[in-house]
């Protein structure tokens, strides 16, 4: 096949497809290495596309680079690959994937809006800026968490189902929050549970330790964070004891602590938040009824 002369190259971009996303409840296929991703011609998955929620899949099959939106996506050679949305996701985000034949393929995907528990309150809100002498001190605990939580460990839980880290009383969902007087306050960011205090709570899937407090955190208290790969991790917020040390690899289901009331908490309980990529999710859309 001859050439394209430049001149006429400059003004020839590769074609865009638009296809709609899968949905199918297949689990995704196992690890491979060594190849390049073979499949579907566009995104498939299954997962929870509501706000807070979240999807495994796979990109279409010659895939060099993906994305969900402005976030690149990481995708094994299998092609699989997890993505999520944050609790005040849009309606509408959009899959895309630059193929290795210069194609473009994306595929739009709608996000159901959630119904928050919003409590209206007529007063004005109180609280005023920190202090600088709380700041001091939380800063580095701030900068501590966006370190571990940024961690890439490749770990690969996120393949897998998740499980009850400890199951109890709902004592607070994800995303309620309250509102005063028109002005909000933050939304509650985890799920709480409250089995009663030393009870002992476990990684609800495979991972790798990133943080472990040295000392109690002045709003988590002795916090504990997990990277379960593919920017997905948990949190666990009020521990009266953390059993695992950083760097160690867990098991889904292995012990990891005991329920307390460490930090600021108003009794004990195991308050556990997930993120993706800075994006804040829902536990209780990872998990099956409590038995």
């Amino acid at each position: 096949m001859p050439a394209v002369p430049p001149q006429v190259a400059q003004d020839v971009a590769p074609p865009v497809a638009v296809v709609q996303p899968v949905v199918t409840p297949v689990a995704p296929p196992a690890f491979a290495s060594g190849r390049e991703p073979t499949g579907p011609t566009t995104f498939t998955f299954a997962g929870e596309t509501t706000q807070g929620g979240w999807i495994r899949g796979q990109v279409p099959g010659g895939t060099v680079s993906a994305r969900i939106d402005d976030q690149p996506l990481a995708f094994d050679d299998a092609g699989t690959f997890f993505a999520a949305f944050d609790r005040d996701a849009g309606p509408l985000a959009t899959l895309s994937a630059t193929l290795r034949d210069g194609r473009t393929v994306t595929s739009p995907i709608e996000i159901s809006p959630r119904a928050w528990n919003i409590e209206r309150i007529n007063v004005a809100r109180t609280a005023g800026a920190p202090s600088e002498t709380f700041m001091a001190r939380r800063r580095p605990e701030l900068e501590q968490i966006g370190a571990a939580r940024a961690a890439e460990t490749g770990a690969t839980g996120w393949r897998q189902p998740f499980v009850w880290p400890v199951t109890g009383r709902i004592s607070g969902r994800f995303g309620s929050q309250r509102i005063y007087r028109g002005e909000p306050a933050a939304y509650h960011s985890g799920l709480d549970i409250a089995p009663g205090a030393g009870t002992p709570y476990a990684s609800p899937a495979d991972g790798v330790v990133v943080l472990v407090a040295d000392a109690p955190f002045s709003l988590e208290g002795n916090l504990l964070i997990v990277d379960h790969g593919a920017g997905l991790n948990s949190a666990f917020l009020h521990s009266s004891e953390i059993v695992v040390r950083e760097g160690q690899r867990v098991s889904q289901g292995q012990m990891l602590g005991r329920v307390g009331a460490t930090g600021r908490a108003t009794g004990p309980h195991l308050h556990w938040s997930l993120m993706w990529r800075g994006r804040r999710l829902d536990p209780l859309l990872f998990l099956p009824p409590q038995g």
